[in-house]
């Protein structure tokens, strides 16, 4: 990764958090938590970019449509973020599977 791939996804990343910011407050406050949720335990795949995109797409068009969040998402903030990675892969999937192997190792 050389500086221009630094600073290009630096720019993305201002780009993308701007865009978090001018959602609507109820809006912002679930995207923050399924951030924080996907950064935690979230897909393998995340720092490609496009799952909290996406996220913010259909969030910009459902305040568009004046709907509030709850309306898109149900009231189970984790159901929905859970959904959205049902058959990805998982930091979370990866160190159970550490734990797992390590535990065939020790004889029992």
């Amino acid at each position: 990764m050389g500086i221009r791939d630094i600073v290009d996804g630096k720019k993305q990343w201002r780009a993308h958090v701007a865009r978090v910011k001018a959602l609507p407050p109820d809006y912002r406050i679930v995207y923050d938590e399924i951030q924080k949720y996907y950064f935690k335990v979230g897909p393998v795949g995340i720092d490609d970019g496009t799952l909290l995109s996406g996220i913010v797409d259909f969030f910009e068009q459902g305040a568009a449509d004046g709907k509030g969040v709850r309306a898109l998402i149900g009231d189970d903030v984790a159901a929905f973020a859970d959904e959205l990675i049902t058959d990805t892969p998982t930091y979370a999937d990866r160190y159970r599977a550490s734990l797992g192997s390590g535990a065939d190792s020790s004889g029992g």
